[in-house]
């Protein structure tokens, strides 16, 4: 073997060596496409699912972050009293939670905690035993939630009690003087007004989306349509 390579030349030594080296080359490449390939395919597809989750949370950010908000006044046994903001569609148990929670002297047994909450309501939550005669109540179409829509009669800007509301001519704001009507109720009652004409009586209000049975009976003696 040895006097084989003495005997070849120069150049043939060169080229034997450089072929040799081409194929480690070659083979190195396949080796190393195989080997990476899988990974490369793996990382690949991690990298894809990892962007899918964080799309799916920036879409859920952003669709949270849009959503309409209302506001609603929180009173009696909750431990932060006050007003708070919530996403519309809330409901009262989310309301009382955002007040750090009923005290330990509420009745929850009167309050729907599963009533949807409208703009601009006041909420009360009232002692066990108490007698609520003297409070001006909302109650609800499922029938045994209590709502304080006003801490007060006696508010005379706000007062519905002496004067009626005329449904047919009633602005927004004249519109939420109403029990249990907020921004919301407000603006349906004058988009069917407009969109149907004059209400021929007050128990068309009832057409109204969210006007129940219930809600007019509680608001029927403040209604004119004259």
């Amino acid at each position: 073997m040895q006097e084989f390579i003495q005997k070849l030349s120069k150049k043939q030594k060169i080229m034997i060596i450089s072929g040799i080296i081409v194929v480690f080359i070659i083979l190195f490449i396949v080796a190393f496409k195989y080997f990476y390939s899988d990974e490369k395919i793996e990382n690949t597809q991690n990298m894809f699912e990892e962007n899918q989750i964080k799309e799916n949370i920036i879409e859920q950010f952003e669709f949270t972050k849009t959503k309409n908000k209302i506001v609603v006044h929180v009173i009696g046994e909750v431990n932060n009293p006050g007003v708070v903001e919530l996403n519309e569609g809330a409901r009262i148990i989310d309301a009382i939670n955002k007040c750090g929670g009923s005290t330990q002297d509420s009745d929850l047994s009167i309050i729907n905690l599963a009533y949807i909450l409208e703009d601009g309501v006041q909420i009360y939550i009232p002692k066990k035993n108490e007698n609520l005669e003297d409070k001006e109540l909302f109650v609800s179409d499922a029938g045994k939630s209590l709502i304080m829509e006003s801490a007060t009669k006696e508010n005379e800007n706000t007062s519905i009690n002496s004067t009626k509301v005329n449904i047919n001519t009633a602005n927004e704001e004249k519109l939420k003087a109403l029990p249990g009507v907020g921004e919301s109720m407000a603006k349906k009652i004058i988009d069917y007004r407009n969109k149907n004409g004059k209400f021929n009586s007050i128990e068309d209000i009832k057409n109204v989306s969210g006007i129940g049975d219930s809600k007019y009976e509680n608001i029927k003696e403040y209604l004119t349509i004259k």
